[in-house]
């Protein structure tokens, strides 16, 4: 049995003149957890509908459990119905006039499952998102948090092959956000679902995800675990998107080494096979001490700002590498205009693509 449940390969997707998706290739493993993260524009939602077959490509193919689903140079195109996929929407989708059961029952009917089928999978799905006690319920009396439960059992009630997510957590407040991202990992583990997930929230990504593509003006920047796409941004885009990070101008001067334009040399270290003409390194701001420490990079500073933000303590530094933000947990502040050494390890120093 094949290991790989979705295949996209040089899809391109174009709406008249204008290129939404340009050459884009990837893969998504059985049972794997695949986000597509990126600004708004970037083309992460045009490929999942592409997937869901919403969207007609303009070439390339995609092929799901070794069907092709699509096929530019094949003039093949499967119907979004008979593709065994389900598609979690950011509008919940769930229809107000209806029971919590009737919505989520709606997919089996139109299948034309027999009534005891139903039930048993109605009751099945809504057990897995802890919605059964309000299956009599009117969808028009449920919370926000409560209809996308019934939404995400909607789409996995007939056990499809594929889950696509597009943002479906972007319209509940912060703290409902965040515990629907544990529980939606949680569920995901369990049944073992395929799925595609789309967010520009990168916070949610690094959270939820196997593995994360991000996505920029219709192409790939990068595809990796959350902690490499986080610890090993290969370009300057993903270091300023995927987090926080001070990027530090410069050039490469000996292997593992980068002369910035301040006068100092750094210990760096490469996610890629460097070729001299790179010019900028990244430090996340959560790697830098203001304390040395051996084997570190070493840099005097001064603190010209500090702002309390509850979980850390921002400060901008001044130094030779110009200035510098670190945030650090909210103890032993420091006071505006102290001295302090900037510390950092080279394996938090990444030389970024040209």
């Amino acid at each position: 049995m094949s290991v790989t449940r979705i295949e996209v390969k040089d899809l391109v997707v174009r709406y008249g003149d204008q290129v939404a998706v340009d050459g884009v290739s990837f893969t998504v493993g059985r049972g794997e957890h695949l986000t597509l993260l990126g600004p708004s524009g970037c083309g992460k939602t045009t490929t999942l509908r592409a997937i869901a077959g919403l969207e007609q490509p303009s070439g390339g193919s995609i092929t799901i459990d070794g069907q092709t689903m699509y096929d530019a140079a094949q003039r093949r195109v499967v119907p979004t119905e008979q593709r065994g996929v389900s598609m979690v929407f950011q509008s919940y989708a769930v229809w107000p006039h209806m029971t919590v059961f009737d919505n989520v029952a709606y997919g089996l009917r139109v299948r034309k499952q027999g009534a005891e089928e139903l039930k048993a999978n109605v009751e099945r799905a809504l057990d897995l998102v802890q919605m059964r006690h309000l299956a009599d319920r009117g969808a028009s009396k449920l919370s926000g948090g409560q209809q996308q439960r019934v939404a995400l059992a909607r789409a996995i009630a007939f056990s499809p092959t594929v889950v696509l997510f597009d943002e479906p957590l972007s319209n509940l407040d912060a703290k409902l956000r965040a515990e629907m991202r544990v529980e939606l990992r949680e569920l995901q583990r369990r049944l073992g679902i395929t799925s595609v997930y789309v967010t520009h929230d990168q916070e949610e990504a690094l959270a939820i995800s196997d593995r994360v593509i991000v996505m920029n003006v219709g192409v790939i920047e990068q595809i990796g675990t959350p902690e490499e796409i986080y610890n090993r941004p290969r370009s300057r885009f993903v270091a300023d998107f995927v987090g926080s990070a001070n990027i530090i101008k410069g050039r490469p001067s000996g292997e593992g080494l980068f002369a910035t334009e301040g006068g100092v040399t750094l210990k760096a270290v490469a996610s890629h096979k460097p070729h001299g003409k790179e010019s900028e390194v990244a430090i996340r701001t959560a790697y830098i001490d203001l304390e040395p420490r051996a084997g570190d990079n070493h840099v005097p500073g001064t603190v010209r700002q500090r702002l309390f933000h509850g979980d850390f303590v921002q400060y901008v530094i001044d130094s030779a590498l110009g200035p510098l933000i670190v945030r650090l947990p909210p103890v032993n502040l420091l006071d505006e205009g102290a001295a302090v050494t900037i510390s950092f390890s080279p394996e938090h120093c990444v030389l970024l693509e040209a």
